[in-house]
């Protein structure tokens, strides 16, 4: 029997979105099994306020306002206190406008960066200002990679952070070409094609899931991996294995966790204690799932309460908080961590830099 007694009043019901089909489907058997390990060691201690977690997973892969509508659905029962999850910024904006001031939302993906966030979301990926802006001034520095093109999918987070690169690099001729696709495309040579890309010293790639590796394949035949490079904040090691070792040369990611880097050897272990060793892949886009429960206790334990005016006052007056993997800072309802930039290597990283 369950030490929390397993009556609904001892219990805190959390929605996780996460897409089970269409491009980033290759993700949801990593995040999901990422959640349980949170899960686990949460319930294991006191859960959440004295409470046992559970978690309900649906899926982030249909259309926007469909999710939407059945995670309004969830919130009229009353039950749920909670909503997390790794998905496209496209499901998120549709979320938002049912879960606003009702219940926290810890979106666990990177995203464009928001001017203002909605009451109760809470951004636990990282937004351009402290993930690809830092890689770019590293990769100019470091391998003087100046100009650039742009590919991604047709929808508000690569469009935006797309034009944060803009903005940030000033020069509008250091992106000569800029190209984007809808979600599901398979077929890149029109963007692979472009004479535009002899201009370039690499590609920022912002596709989703297996629309990455797919392009990932489709430009290692081309014979420009040596010429150049790949930047992208949207690979994991699903995504490198779902194009196979060959097509990863010269990429280079960057992330605030690598199974490799600090704290993962241990958290692996965990992981593979919990679910065996042919468990889906812990990764650096699973971790932020597992990540986003670990921040919901430590802002619950802060607030003395879910609720959401409770938790931004918390968050507000103090802007770091402590979770078993280190502490996570907050600059407004955005998670502030370390970041590393990490080269691919076959289907692994090998992690070069903080930036």
């Amino acid at each position: 029997m369950s030490p929390f007694g397993g009556s609904p009043e001892n219990t805190i019901e959390i929605i996780n979105i996460v897409p089970q089909q269409g491009p980033g489907g290759i993700f949801a058997p990593s995040c999901e099994a990422a959640i349980s390990l949170a899960m686990e060691e949460i319930n294991r201690d006191t859960g959440i306020l004295g409470r046992e977690i559970r978690a309900t997973h649906i899926d982030g892969g249909r259309q926007p306002q469909e999710v939407a509508r059945e995670v309004g659905a969830l919130l009229a029962t009353g039950m749920v206190s909670a909503v997390t999850g790794w998905h496209t910024s496209a499901v998120r904006r549709a979320v938002t406008r049912v879960t606003a001031g009702r219940v926290p939302y810890l979106f666990a993906t990177d995203h464009e960066g928001l001017r203002s966030e909605p009451a109760g979301l809470f951004m636990i990926g990282a937004d351009p200002a402290h993930q690809i802006l830092p890689a770019l001034d590293w990769l100019r520095r470091g391998m003087d990679a100046r100009r650039w093109a742009i590919i991604g999918n047709d929808y508000v987070w690569p469009r935006r952070t797309a034009a944060a690169v803009k903005a940030a690099l000033l020069d509008p001729e250091l992106i000569p070409l800029e190209v984007f696709v809808p979600m599901g495309t398979r077929d890149f040579r029109r963007f692979l094609r472009d004479p535009r890309l002899e201009q370039v010293d690499g590609i920022i790639v912002l596709l989703v899931g297996a629309d990455v590796a797919r392009f990932n394949v489709q430009f290692s035949r081309t014979g420009r991996s040596d010429q150049l490079l790949r930047l992208s904040p949207a690979v994991d090691e699903n995504v490198l294995m779902a194009a196979g070792g060959g097509a990863n040369h010269n990429l280079f990611v960057p992330s605030s966790f690598f199974v490799n880097g600090p704290g993962g050897a241990e958290r692996l272990e965990r992981y593979h204690q919990l679910h065996g060793w042919f468990a889906p892949t812990l990764t650096n886009f699973s971790n932020t799932s597992y990540e986003a429960l670990h921040t919901l206790r430590g802002m619950a334990q802060l607030a003395g309460s879910l609720e959401v005016d409770r938790l931004h006052a918390a968050v507000a007056h103090r802007p770091v908080i402590e979770t078993p993997w280190g502490e996570v800072g907050f600059d407004g309802a955005q998670a502030v961590r370390q970041a590393w930039i990490a080269k691919a290597g076959g289907v692994d990283f090998q992690i070069l830099d903080r930036i």
